[in-house]
């Protein structure tokens, strides 16, 4: 299962209303190193390849997302993503140009859906070394979920748009694929279409639970988890960032390919009262579906 256009998700970029306690929080609490800076913004990188994998914008008083961007499997990519984005029903932004003003260089074009989310997609961005998986720090970031109004008409425009395809979908989320892992992007249903969360790649179980005990000593208590969810199989704790952003520490995630089989919400039902595969986390609560709901994109 994958595109033939998008190779994976490269970053997210956010504006948030404090760039200096954004700082201390994504690298002392979260564990996510410095790569570089520039004027009233900041890029930070996990221990894989990718340059960076959040860029985090001085802002307004409230966080938004400035754009998801994903890497493309080449630079012809770029052209037939321009038609295929406008031809679904998006707006292009910008057609295929150097980044010369993004530390990780490369050739990027950009486009806007039909509901106001904004995607970045680059090809011959930077890589770095990686380093060896280090225990309790962020490896890459392995999906980001979306919500959505309008469940079906995002769901056709990621596929007709970027190619990619329907891996599950359950009562509350369609899991979209493109590559290796079961989703890269992930559809929230919902009335509204905010980010609902961004999550990152721990090495291991091991580094999952400590990372929730750290933030947890940090006073950013754990607010869904520990679990394993059901499509992606993958394990996860939830928190909320200080500015009220939602991000997931996430590991083993389903690795897939053409033989896998997609299915629908009568598969994926839970017994009363759980909510995940082991089923000893509670329900999440108010203030994790408060903060699903409240980061929005910042008009493109």
């Amino acid at each position: 299962m994958s595109s033939p256009w998008i190779e994976g998700l490269r970053s997210v970029a956010l504006f948030v209303p404090d760039l200096a306690r954004a700082e201390a929080f994504y690298t002392q609490t979260w564990h996510l190193a410095v790569a570089h800076r520039g004027d009233d913004v900041l890029y930070l990188r996990g221990t894989g390849d990718d340059d960076y994998l959040l860029a985090l914008h001085q802002g307004g008083d409230a966080p938004q997302v400035r754009q998801v961007t994903l890497r493309a499997r080449s630079r012809e990519a770029l052209d037939a993503l321009c038609e295929s984005a406008v031809a679904a029903g998006g707006t292009l932004l910008a057609a295929p140009h150097a980044l010369t003003r993004d530390p990780a260089g490369g050739i990027g074009m950009k486009f806007k859906d039909p509901h106001g989310r904004v995607f970045q997609v680059v090809h011959g961005d930077a890589r770095r070394e990686a380093d060896a998986p280090m225990a309790d720090m962020p490896i890459r970031l392995t999906h980001a979920v979306l919500n959505s109004h309008a469940v079906d008409d995002t769901k056709a425009f990621f596929e007709r748009a970027m190619g990619f395809r329907l891996a599950d979908r359950t009562g509350i989320m369609a899991f979209m694929n493109c590559n290796r892992d079961h989703h890269t992007l992930a559809i929230g249903i919902t009335d509204n279409d905010a980010l609902n969360h961004i999550a990152f790649l721990m090495p291991d179980f091991e580094s999952v639970m400590r990372g929730g005990g750290r933030m947890k000593d940090a006073g950013h208590p754990i607010q869904w988890g520990p679990g394993r969810h059901g499509p992606g199989n993958n394990l996860f704790n939830y928190f909320i960032d200080p500015f009220g952003v939602v991000i997931e520490y996430t590991a083993e995630v389903e690795q897939v390919d053409d033989s896998y089989v997609s299915r629908g919400p009568e598969h994926w039902k839970w017994p009363p009262g759980r909510i995940d595969q082991w089923g000893i986390a509670p329900m999440p609560g108010p203030e994790l579906k408060a903060a699903q709901r409240q980061v929005l994109f910042a008009p493109a």
